[in-house]
């Protein structure tokens, strides 16, 4: 088999599309430095499904990255949302982010996994690309650039990119990072669970007050 990871990322991608199955279709939170798989992705498959989950507490900075790589790239962006609005998750439950990591769970549950589940399902997608490193945390530091989710294959192409070679990447093709990178966000989600690096003790704890990595989303089997 092809050592992946002796091509660069062009390559990857185009092995990708030669030998997985399609539907093809790439997830993205539109974070700090997402604008690397998007714009890797859609050099190769312009149209190819852009799924976005919208909890409806994303930073308003997010919003506007959203719209201006959507625009820049000419995404073929699919939003998906719980069936619970914010304000009725609220009237139901209360802010489960505050209910220590069991209501984290169920919070990450309801508006995060469930709703890209049913986005994959929708988009009957069978080659699932993330973007997705190693360098990004402890529980993300064994992921294979190829994995197996039950019936989905997850690609991920730039799994051994570097700080470094994120930059370099951005600073080529001039693209932007996320607009709260400067302000010292590193990993950027939910409004409520995310915090700059300078107030925090390590990288780990700018997400989900420490109590945990990860929301869900990349342990999806199917």
């Amino acid at each position: 088999m092809t050592d992946l990871l002796k091509l660069n990322l062009d390559q990857r991608v185009e092995w990708a599309f030669d030998h997985l199955e399609p539907n093809f279709v790439l997830t993205s939170s539109f974070g700090a430095q997402s604008a690397v798989t998007l714009h890797l992705l859609t050099q190769h498959q312009t149209d190819i499904p852009v799924v976005l989950i919208d909890t409806g507490y994303l930073f308003p900075e997010t919003y506007q990255f959203i719209d201006e790589l959507t625009a820049r790239l000419n995404l073929n962006l699919k939003v998906f949302k719980s069936e619970l609005s914010p304000a009725w998750l609220e009237s139901r439950y209360g802010q489960l982010w505050e209910q220590n990591l069991e209501g984290i769970n169920k919070y990450n549950d309801i508006m995060k996994v469930k709703p890209l589940a049913k986005a994959l399902e929708t988009l009957g997608a069978k080659t699932w690309f993330s973007g997705i490193r190693n360098h990004q945390s402890d529980s993300r530091k064994d992921v294979k650039i190829v994995e197996q989710k039950g019936k989905i294959t997850k690609f991920h192409p730039i799994i051994d990119m570097t700080d470094r070679d994120v930059y370099q990447y951005l600073k080529k093709h001039n693209l932007p990072y996320h607009p709260l990178w400067e302000k010292g966000y590193v990993s950027i989600g939910d409004i409520h669970t995310t915090q700059p690096l300078s107030v925090v003790k390590n990288l780990q704890d700018t997400r989900f007050f420490g109590l945990k990595r990860e929301c869900g989303i990349h342990e999806l089997n199917f």
